[in-house]
């Protein structure tokens, strides 16, 4: 019984105990359900905020797999979170090739390392821009060198930064480009701090102030401008700023080494300080003066003129009048000091007499005064009371003004009427001359006629009334003229007197057998005058003398062939004649008595003297044809005339001469032939010996000129008429009154002169010859 009352309480224990274990594990199960309710609501809430973060999270474990959010997968521009780093890059959508290297050569890096990284990257097609922070993961997270990367979207950030940047750089571009613009700047420019102190030029201010360069400008605070009126250039820019107002001034100053005029400017820029430039307007100052200088003398040239010219302002009051437009309207010396109106003006010149007559003169000088209103220059013709007539031009000017311009055209109305009278007396002149007389213009129109012209030509007075063209004209004379081809000549010369301005003429022969010469002259007007007149009885009378020069000609050139034949057959015999004499001489027949040897040597004389008149006939024969042979070689002129004087020694001495030779070695060379220049100054010098008288003198000079040698041989002998020098150059033989051959008292004899002056020619020289009767001959020869 004991028992069974142990075994119940035991088996109470048991059961309270049981009881008390299930009580304990049901609370305890409760509080586990409580907290992992808590803890999966906690987990929700985290990662909610974790959805909604700015940032991702990736865990990247060792073996390069991956774990996050797919929000990632979108930043990325993939479809769902790849499972290893390496499949970031799908080729189209998530990070390029360079990025995820990098990335992957970072995630390295802290696996062995543990050190923080950060990038930035952007994925393919995406303008988001990613900022990438990895570490090593913490060992609750992930253990094995796991490493955790955190995303960041800071797109907006990025967009805003890009934009400061580029106003930034914007910014500094523009005041890198204003500042290069302000040193590149021609004129002067300076800044001024607040204390006026200069702290900025550019380089025209060192230039202008001859500094070395900007910095020590700034150091020794050169100032461009100097003091003026005892302001420095700093107080003058000082009182800009303290007014806040710009101030600009015209003074002298020195830029680099010239005196120049420049217009300064201060601009105050606030509290900064002071702006400054400087324009050098030394160009616009001497074109200023250039212009008032210009209008001076421009008004000075005006009182020159013929013409009067006035100039009245924008009030209509006379600013300037000329002396010609003082002289016409009498405008009183008071105008210079009191300008009048243009109104006063009309009524001094009408005071004067110096306007036309009118009906109503107020209303005429108010439709005078409308002249300053119009847009276009009006034009007038005043007949004053005294006969006087004037153009007037009204100007109006873009001020407002007017320029009245009065020209006296009195003296050319009355030429007017002079060149009417002109006209008629040239028409009248015209009809009364005896040629045919027809004026044609540029264009081949015929003007003018006088009556003669169409009765030359055969043709109708009314044809020309319809001024026909010179092709018209032409025309109808064709049929008139013996060789139709002929009027292209007439066309020619009209062409060339109105055209080319040239005097051209010619020839046409009519088919009834009249000449008719023609020519143009071109006139100062720019027509032509076609001038035909009848030579038919000229052109016969031509004819005539032409066949008789002809047949003078044929005659002189038998002539000359006669002569010239002649002189070649006396050679032969006389030579024949001169052997048989020297055969004489010398013994060959036999010795000869002293009788029979004066017989030779006269014998032999006369045959060298007919021999040197045939020669000189030959000569001078050739030489008047043109045939004459010159080998012409450099002659010593000295030497070669003292050899020519020597040869003649016998002859001097025996009329006992004195012969004077005059020269130098300064008389030089020329190019001649040396036998046919001995020939001409021998000729002359045997004509002064055989004209000097017994005991006279003779003169041979040599000289130098610019174009050439001169010889001069003069004598004092009798002289000649101014008849007989003609007749002795022409060759005739003078006899004198004892019926012996003159000497050069009374001429020259034989071919000598002619033959001397044919020869000289022939070298391209001239012979002169001077001759006065009892004074004696002179003869210059000049060759060149």
């Amino acid at each position: 019984m004991e028992l069974s009352l142990t075994a119940l309480a035991l088996l109470g224990l048991l059961l309270a105990a049981w009881t008390l274990s299930a009580l304990w594990m049901l609370v305890s199960s409760l509080n586990r359900a409580r907290s992992a309710k808590n803890a999966r609501v906690a987990m929700r809430r985290l990662s909610k905020m974790i959805d909604d973060a700015p940032a991702i999270p990736l865990l990247v474990k060792s073996d390069g797999r991956l774990e996050g959010p797919d929000r990632l997968a979108a930043w990325l521009g993939l479809g769902k979170l790849p499972g290893f780093i390496t499949e970031l890059d799908s080729g189209s959508a998530g990070l390029d090739a360079a990025d995820l290297d990098q990335l992957r050569d970072a995630v390295k890096r802290t696996q062995k390392t543990a050190a923080p990284f950060s990038m930035v990257t952007t994925p393919r097609g995406s303008e988001r821009s990613l900022a990438v922070r990895g570490q090593l993961a913490n060992p609750a997270i992930a253990t094995g060198g796991a490493v955790l990367i955190w995303w960041f979207d800071f797109s907006e950030s990025q967009g805003e930064l890009s934009r400061l940047r580029g106003e930034t750089a914007r910014a500094r571009n523009d005041f890198a480009a204003l500042v290069g613009l302000i040193e590149a700047a021609p004129m002067p420019m300076w800044f001024r701090g607040p204390d006026m102190g200069l702290r900025l030029v550019n380089s025209a201010y060192v230039e202008a102030v001859a500094a070395k360069n900007a910095k020590a400008v700034v150091d020794d605070q050169i100032e461009l401008i100097e003091t003026v009126d005892g302001l420095t250039a700093a107080q003058i820019a000082g009182q800009a700023q303290d007014r806040d107002t710009p101030v600009e001034r015209i003074v002298q100053a020195t830029v680099g080494s010239q005196r120049r005029t420049l217009r300064v400017s201060d601009l105050p820029l606030g509290p900064e300080g002071v702006a400054g430039y400087a324009i050098d307007i030394e160009e616009m100052e001497e074109q200023g003066r250039a212009f008032r200088a210009f209008r001076a003398a421009q008004r000075s040239m005006l009182d020159q003129l013929s013409i009067g010219v006035a100039q009245f302002d924008e009030n209509k009051l006379l600013t300037f009048a000329n002396q010609p437009f003082q002289r016409i309207f009498m405008v009183p010396a008071s105008a210079q000091v009191d300008p009048p109106t243009f109104e006063r003006f009309l009524d001094f010149a009408r005071d004067a007499g110096r306007l036309p007559e009118v009906r109503d003169f107020p209303v005429w000088r108010g439709e005078l005064a409308q002249w300053f209103t119009r847009d276009v220059p009006q034009e007038d013709n005043w007949t004053l009371p005294d006969a006087t007539h004037l153009r007037i031009v009204a100007q109006p000017m873009p001020d407002g003004g007017l320029v009245l311009i009065a020209e006296d055209r009195s003296e050319q109305l009355a030429l007017s009427a002079t060149r009417d009278t002109l006209l008629r007396t040239r028409t009248a002149t015209f009809d009364s001359l005896f040629e045919s007389l027809a004026v044609f213009a540029p264009d081949g129109r015929m003007q003018l006629w006088n009556r003669s012209f169409p009765a030359i030509w055969g043709l109708p007075e009314d044809f020309f009334d319809a001024h026909p063209h010179v092709d018209k004209l032409l025309d109808r004379i064709s049929n008139r003229l013996a060789r139709p081809g002929q009027r292209k000549a007439i066309s020619e010369v009209v062409r060339a007197s109105t055209l080319d301005r040239q005097q051209r003429g010619g020839r046409v022969v009519l088919s009834d057998g009249r000449t008719l010469e023609f020519a143009g002259v071109p006139l100062p007007d720019g027509n032509g005058l076609l001038t035909v007149i009848d030579v038919t009885d000229s052109t016969k009378a031509e004819e005539a003398l032409r066949e008789r020069a002809t047949a003078l000609e044929e005659a002189d050139a038998v002539k000359t062939r006669f002569l010239a034949n002649m002189s070649y057959e006396f050679r032969t015999p006389l030579t024949s004649i001169g052997g048989f004499a020297e055969l004489l001489q010398t013994g060959m027949a036999g010795e000869l008595s002293d009788q029979g040897k004066e017989y030779v040597a006269a014998i032999l004389s006369s045959v060298e003297r007919l021999s040197s008149q045939i020669e000189s006939v030959l000569d001078l024969t050739q030489s008047e044809v043109g045939l004459l042979p010159i080998a012409t070689e450099e002659v010593d002129l000295l030497g070669f005339t003292t050899q020519v004087v020597r040869m003649r020694e016998e002859a001097i001495e025996a009329k006992n001469l004195t012969l004077d030779l005059r020269g130098d070695r300064g008389a030089g060379t020329v190019n001649a032939d040396a036998r046919q220049l001995g020939r001409a100054l021998g000729n002359l010098l045997d004509n002064a010996i055989a004209a000097a008288p017994e005991g006279g003198r003779i003169l041979v000079a040599l000289g130098r000129r610019k174009a050439g040698a001169r010889i001069v041989i003069s004598d004092n002998g009798e002289g000649m008429k101014p008849s007989e020098l003609a007749r002795a150059l022409d060759g005739y033989r003078l006899v004198g009154s004892d019926g012996r051959d003159g000497k050069r008292g009374a001429g020259h004899r034989g071919l000598g002169l002619p033959l001397a002056r044919q020869l000289i020619e022939a070298h391209g020289g001239r012979l002169e010859i001077q001759s006065e009767k009892g004074a004696g001959t002179t003869a210059t020869v000049l060759l060149p």
